[in-house]
């Protein structure tokens, strides 16, 4: 079944996403604050609203993906936001990487306004996106969550439901960013150490994912470390640093000690100081500096 759908926010992801719910045939209405980054989209058929408000207008599913949860609100709640506009009944898809509660609070202005909010965040860069092989998470109103899920198979390879809270999915999108963090961090410092004794650290990398971690995130962010190239840029480190913070705003919240996650904010911190036009990653490189590689 295909349906009236807007998507808001033509980030690197966002269009992607887009695209792809474009291809499985649904009408599409897109809106960017950067109105030029709909250019691609509007060729391919999709309408291209000025708004919002504009964009939202006669959409049974409404997607959102965009850097942080001031543009989110602002997006929802601003001047010529979309939640007044949202039809009875609609469904708005929250795909960014936002506080939980920021999730939780827009739903209950959607709930006030006759709409619901399902929190939808996603796992997987850009050329995953665009592959359409992206693993979804989602929480919200359970009739809504049945209505959305068939809809979402165009953008991933899978989708898991965490139940009517819509800050449940947002805590699991914080705790596997946090994990791919560690999973960084852990292999920066063994093939730094590697390196150090004398070794060479790509065959290292190849050892251990062709072995004991042969998975994607070993693979595909060891790739990364191992040859210290952290290009094309998946996520930015400013993007991930503040995921990094919502992971230890939560962390306190609930009174988790999280060391490691002050570990990847510190790094994150480092290398956005110090203005570096790499994927977030290269936060690694932290570690073989402190080496003296």
């Amino acid at each position: 079944m295909t349906h009236n759908v807007a998507f808001l926010g033509l980030g690197n992801m966002g269009e992607a996403m887009a695209a792809n719910l474009l291809k499985a045939g649904h009408q599409l209405t897109v809106y960017n604050r950067t109105a030029s980054k709909a250019a691609g989209l509007k060729r391919r058929g999709a309408t291209v609203a000025t708004t919002p408000a504009e964009a939202v207008q006669g959409a049974a599913l409404v997607f959102t993906m965009v850097t942080d949860d001031a543009a989110l609100e602002e997006l929802c709640l601003g001047a010529d936001g979309l939640l007044p506009a949202m039809p009875t009944g609609a469904i708005h898809a929250s795909c960014s990487t936002v506080a939980p509660d920021t999730n939780r609070r827009l739903a209950a202005a959607h709930a006030r306004q006759g709409s619901s909010l399902v929190a939808t965040p996603v796992f997987g860069k850009p050329d995953v996106a665009a592959a359409a092989t992206l693993w979804l998470a989602m929480a919200g109103e359970a009739g809504s969550r049945r209505k959305l899920k068939p809809v979402l198979q165009a953008l991933g390879q899978g989708v898991h439901e965490f139940g009517d809270d819509p800050g449940a999915a947002n805590v699991v999108k914080l705790c596997g960013n946090f994990m791919l963090g560690a999973a960084i961090e852990a292999m920066a410092e063994a093939f730094t150490l590697a390196q150090k004794s004398g070794l060479d650290r790509e065959q290292v990398y190849q050892f251990f994912t062709a072995t004991l971690f042969n998975n994607p995130i070993y693979k595909g962010y060891g790739k990364l470390v191992a040859e210290r190239h952290y290009q094309p840029v998946g996520a930015a480190p400013a993007i991930i640093r503040k995921d990094m913070r919502l992971v230890l705003d939560e962390a306190r919240t609930h009174l988790v000690p999280m060391p490691f996650a002050n570990i990847l904010h510190d790094h994150l911190s480092t290398t956005v100081a110090k203005g570096e036009k790499v994927d977030w990653a290269g936060f690694a490189e932290r570690v073989t500096d402190g080496a003296g590689l």
